[in-house]
């Protein structure tokens, strides 16, 4: 979860979305479309959970293997947001996402926005592959997917509710060094599991 959430406060689309949202409209609108950001991680968990699954329960060795994958994943992840961290984040969206936004509740845009992005579901499918047991407890099926829906809907809320009471750049002014710190812990986790990997 810890690496999840990682992944989530990272600044990408969904979060120009939300922040753009509870700025341009109210704290309403960008609660409601955090929600659409949780329902939208929820739906990725929930396929990479039962993707690998099946995978790994008809060829084990590939937990080995996608172990290893996840690893290197999160260590070429960690280091692009290292490089990025001192480029302007774009406080724009797509056109189609804004006009869509006159119409629909701010809950489907941002369920539209996060489903767009294919980035999520290999986040996903990179961590569980590294970090789940190979024979993944029935309980997680449950509880998994719910932890996610709260990581994402209650990271897009803070989202939400900061930016439709602060600063616009109140969260420019740190970005540098947010993205620094995000990228060496995503880094790390990933060389140590990607190491762990390779030595077992």
């Amino acid at each position: 979860m810890g690496a999840l959430a990682i992944g989530t406060i990272t600044p990408r689309l969904s979060f120009v979305m939300v922040a753009r949202t509870s700025v341009s409209q109210s704290r309403a609108h960008g609660l409601s479309a955090a929600v659409g950001m949780g329902v939208g991680g929820t739906l990725f968990a929930m396929a990479a959970l039962l993707g690998l699954q099946a995978v790994l329960a008809a060829v084990p060795s590939m937990h080995l293997i996608m172990s290893a994958a996840g690893g290197a994943y999160l260590l070429y992840l960690g280091i692009r947001i290292w490089k990025g961290s001192k480029e302007k984040l774009v406080t724009s969206v797509n056109s189609q996402v804004q006009a869509e936004a006159r119409y629909l509740p701010s809950s489907n845009v941002a369920l539209a926005t996060q489903l767009s992005n294919p980035k999520a579901a290999i986040v996903y499918a990179s961590v569980f592959a590294a970090l789940l047991p190979r024979d993944v407890p029935l309980f997680m099926l449950v509880v998994v997917p719910l932890a996610v829906f709260a990581i994402e809907a209650g990271w897009y809320s803070l989202v939400a509710v900061g930016l439709s009471s602060s600063p616009r750049n109140a969260y420019l002014k740190y970005k540098t060094w947010i993205d620094r710190i995000a990228g060496c812990v995503m880094a790390g986790l990933g060389s140590k599991l990607l190491y762990s990997a390779l030595d077992s």
